[in-house]
């Protein structure tokens, strides 16, 4: 006897077929919405840092054009561990987005090797937001006219040379542990807490020179109390085309430090909202208002696909896991 039913062979395919293209026509309608509710974004960067008001600009743009709140929550401290507990168990779904450095995906991991926290391995990179070269700051009265100077200094005073930076494993630690190993000199580290001290201890000659932001000692610059002996990048800096670069002032031709910062979300976000979250930061950016404040901070924008941030996090990453080693450089 042959029943006239289709047989359950073809059915039950055909059935899940079906499901599986209105859950994605769904879910790309979702998307295509996003957001329908207030976004936040979580910083581990202080109030009142240049990443945080940059970020607080571009939040203020993107909350006008997705007609919805975006929140920016600060929570500094902790190596950036306090960010990550507050954003990694959060739904891949846009409303939960974090603010990296290079130095949270490419250094934190060695920094803190015991906790097996790959950065790249739990959040998926979205969109860069900047990037930032850093100069070579020492006291307004210094007698070093030169890097060629700091380094002939350095290497006279071996060991005895001190120099300060915002935290162990910063752009200003690992750029001066690249210096020491390009130039064969040994200085003494010294770590501030906050960025503010860090300057006013230049000006005041407790530390003999750090690498510096723009918005980070362009207080304690005006004011005229410190000064830039070069910048760490392969070109002078638009903001400030009186100061070398290293490799003009005597120093080491590929000393490059600098830093980038990007927006990124738990991992596991479809491809589709990546990408529309991408395209909208990037259309935010490239508003004039917001160009003239990145510029005035000398924070360069850059257009790299998800794929290309991961690809300079990797080589950073390469970089700074052998400084790291080198002197056993640890957060634990």
């Amino acid at each position: 006897m042959h029943s006239n039913q289709p047989s359950l062979r073809k059915v039950l395919p055909l059935a899940l077929a079906m499901t599986a293209l209105a859950f994605a026509a769904g879910n790309a309608a979702a998307q295509a919405g996003f957001p329908t509710k207030p976004v936040n974004i979580v910083t581990p960067f202080a109030a009142g840092s240049g990443p945080d008001a940059v970020l607080r600009q571009v939040g203020d743009r993107l909350s006008k054009l997705w007609k919805q709140p975006v929140i920016i929550n600060n929570k500094p401290g902790g190596g950036g561990f306090l960010a990550f507990a507050a954003t990694q168990q959060a739904p891949a779904d846009g409303y939960t987005l974090i603010q990296l450095d290079s130095e949270h995906l490419a250094a934190v991991p060695y920094l803190y090797k015991s906790r097996h926290f790959v950065t790249l391995d739990v959040y998926d990179p979205i969109v860069t937001l900047f990037r930032t070269p850093f100069f070579v700051s020492v006291p307004a009265d210094s007698s070093w006219k030169s890097f060629k100077d700091l380094v002939g200094a350095a290497k006279s005073e071996a060991g005895k040379m001190n120099y300060g930076s915002w935290g162990v494993g910063s752009p200003g630690h690992l750029g001066g542990e690249s210096l020491e190993l390009m130039t064969g000199t040994s200085m003494q580290h010294v770590p501030y807490r906050e960025v503010s001290q860090l300057y006013g201890s230049v000006a005041n000659k407790d530390v003999q020179w750090a690498f510096a932001s723009i918005p980070s000692s362009q207080g304690v610059y005006k004011a005229g109390k410190i000064r830039y002996l070069a910048v760490a990048a392969p070109k002078r800096s638009p903001q400030m085309p009186d100061v070398p670069t290293v490799a003009e002032s005597g120093g080491p031709a590929n000393l490059d430090v600098n830093s980038f910062v990007v927006l990124a979300a738990p991992k596991g976000m479809p491809a589709e909202l990546k990408s529309k979250i991408n395209a909208d930061v990037q259309k935010v950016l490239a508003d004039p208002e917001v160009r003239e404040r990145f510029n005035s901070f000398a924070f360069e924008i850059l257009n790299w696909t998800p794929e290309e941030i991961r690809q300079n996090a990797d080589a950073k990453a390469k970089t700074y896991a052998d400084l790291i080693a080198r002197k056993k450089i640890s957060l634990e």
